[in-house]
């Protein structure tokens, strides 16, 4: 009996050898990021995965799939974000975002959160 290993191929990419993406790449995100919060719910949808997942405050708590879009309806199409504390993550793929938010709208006051966000 004959036992082989392989060890997993690395990705030759700079950014997957420094574990860093380039400045362009992460203005591409925290656009997109930024967007998601100004540009309204049907926006927000067309960028966001089918089977996404998002966390809010108790209620709702915990939304997936089309729960989210009923929730965020009246709820997006922030004037104004300010992203602080900004963070990016990357490994294999896959980007999270970290960030304190301070979101302003008309009619309601001022928004303050922690997030976290995942692109692939």
């Amino acid at each position: 009996m004959t036992v082989s290993s392989k060890t997993p191929r690395t990705p030759t990419h700079a950014a997957h050898r420094a574990g860093t993406l380039s400045p362009t790449e992460r203005e591409v995100l925290w656009d997109m990021e930024e967007r998601f919060w100004t540009s309204g719910a049907d926006s927000a949808r067309a960028t966001t995965a089918n089977n996404a997942v998002m966390i809010f405050p108790y209620p709702p708590g915990i939304l997936q799939g089309d729960q989210i879009w009923t929730h965020l309806q009246q709820r997006t199409g922030w004037r104004s974000v300010v992203m602080a504390e900004r963070r990016v993550t990357w490994s294999r793929g896959i980007a999270i975002l970290t960030y304190r938010v301070s979101a302003e709208r008309p009619d309601v006051p001022i928004f303050k959160a922690l997030c976290a966000s995942a692109y692939l």
